[in-house]
């Protein structure tokens, strides 16, 4: 099974310009604490409800300030096209819950979460990946 077929596709997209608080307020009315930072279908980064806090708040900019300057650019990614165990293994080696799923094209295209992959996957693989991330 590919991650095509587990992953979310109807995701909440943030723009580099989005201000702190217009994230924060379609984070909470999602109840969602991530969401990729993209210019068009291009992935620029990602941002979570920490994220927003911890390098935005804490650090002094205000809920007007653009999410551009908390979010993170270094992100991993997973393909549309590959394989659950792959991507599990390495979302447990990089203790990461949620991965910006792209095309062939590099195109975002949707989101996976461990949760996704572990209805999916053998227990055993998705226990050992949680123990990874929880570490």
């Amino acid at each position: 099974m590919k991650v095509r077929d587990v992953m979310s596709r109807d995701v909440q997209v943030a723009r580099p310009t989005d201000s702190l608080r217009e994230v924060a307020a379609r984070m909470r009315a999602g109840d969602f604490g991530f969401m990729p930072v993209a210019d068009g279908d291009r992935l620029l980064g990602t941002v979570t409800d920490r994220d927003i806090v911890v390098r935005g708040l804490a650090e002094g900019s205000g809920p007007d300030a653009t999410i551009d300057g908390c979010m993170s650019r270094d992100v991993k990614c997973a393909h549309e096209a590959d394989d659950l165990k792959t991507v599990l293994d390495a979302m447990g080696g990089s203790q990461i819950r949620r991965l910006p799923v792209l095309d062939e094209s590099e195109r975002l295209v949707g989101v996976v979460s461990l949760g996704d992959l572990s209805t999916r996957v053998k227990e055993r693989y998705a226990g050992e990946a949680l123990e990874e991330i929880s570490r």
